[in-house]
């Protein structure tokens, strides 16, 4: 009979309990909170629980299951148990425990079962390395999140955006310039070099050198998920000093005219790196503005230059 194994991991947060389990609730928005978790889709939702689809990193690899969660408020628990696995996981599940301590502070534990294919002991120490490694990340985030919450100031650091371009030509088409990021060395000038790994159909590992309007060079590592021909979703692994959260997604819709593509960038920035970036003086303000234009600037520039492609093949034909 194959062995079930069991982790705990442990943190104590100065922030009410309420606050804490919210976090932990909103499954929407963990991708903006625990560095793990990539993309998350909703499939199934009741009052009590959800059934959800995650796509998050596990060690140096991507990984995406189906889970179905269970919310006990009055508890201040969540359960979660996977549906589909993948190897070397053969099953996994858990719990999120909060608890209000006397000083006003909340002890948060993360209990983990699971079982590995074949009980192979390089799959048991894989996965274990695994629910170490993302277990400390995810419970690190959950601190910060909780304990910067509140205030005017959190807010500040937080901004979402999209930038919109129109094409008269296929959406199959822009797509494919999006998807096919391996070629962005060759086709955007802004892109010095790329690298990309696609072990999976649909889950992109993709690293590149950017280049800024000063002439610096900006290296990002991101995780993609690819949903055909629609949506790419994507998570920056290492971001640029100014941010410590940096997701996007380009989602492309049919128009009459052929489609509308939106780039959506969601940030958290850092505000210990605006004065080394930007020099004495900088604000948040100027932080925002900074970040606003260069990433908007990049993405444009990658939606035009798809646009140029599909409406070359829309006349070419």
């Amino acid at each position: 009979m194959t062995n079930t194994h069991r982790a705990e991991h442990q943190i104590t947060v100065q922030a009410p309990a309420q606050t804490v389990f919210g976090l932990i609730a909103d499954v929407d928005a963990w991708p903006g909170v625990f560095p793990p978790t990539v993309h998350v889709e909703v499939l199934e939702r009741t009052a009590s629980g959800e059934r959800i689809r995650i796509w998050a990193t596990a060690n140096d690899s991507v990984k995406t299951w189906t889970s179905r969660r269970v919310l006990d408020p009055e508890g201040l628990r969540v359960s979660f148990r996977q549906e589909v696995s993948q190897p070397p996981v053969a099953a996994m599940g858990g719990e999120w425990i909060v608890e209000q301590l006397p000083d006003s502070g909340t002890l948060v534990r993360l209990l983990h079962d699971f079982r590995a294919v074949d009980d192979d002991p390089e799959g048991v120490e894989w996965i274990t390395r695994a629910i170490d490694r993302n277990s400390d990340a995810e419970l690190g985030a959950l601190k910060r999140a909780a304990e910067g919450a509140a205030g005017s100031a959190a807010d500040a650091l937080a901004l979402q955006f999209d930038d919109v371009v129109e094409v008269a030509g296929d959406p199959a088409e822009v797509y494919d310039f999006l998807y096919d990021a391996g070629r962005w060395d060759e086709r955007l000038p802004h892109v010095t070099r790329v690298g990309l790994e696609e072990s999976t159909p649909g889950l992109q590992l993709l690293e590149m050198d950017t280049l800024t309007p000063n002439g610096a060079v900006h290296t990002t590592k991101s995780v993609r998920v690819c949903f055909p021909s629609t949506t790419i979703v994507y998570k920056q692994l290492r971001t640029p000093a100014l941010m410590t959260v940096h997701n996007g997604r380009w989602q492309i819709e049919k128009s009459p005219s052929g489609c509308t593509v939106t780039s959506t960038h969601t940030v958290v920035l850092n505000p210990e790196a605006i004065v080394p970036v930007l020099g004495e003086g900088a604000t948040v303000e100027d932080a925002r503005t900074f970040v606003r234009d260069a990433l908007g600037r990049n993405s444009t520039a990658t939606m035009h230059l798809a646009k140029e492609h599909a409406e070359r093949s829309v006349r070419e034909r």
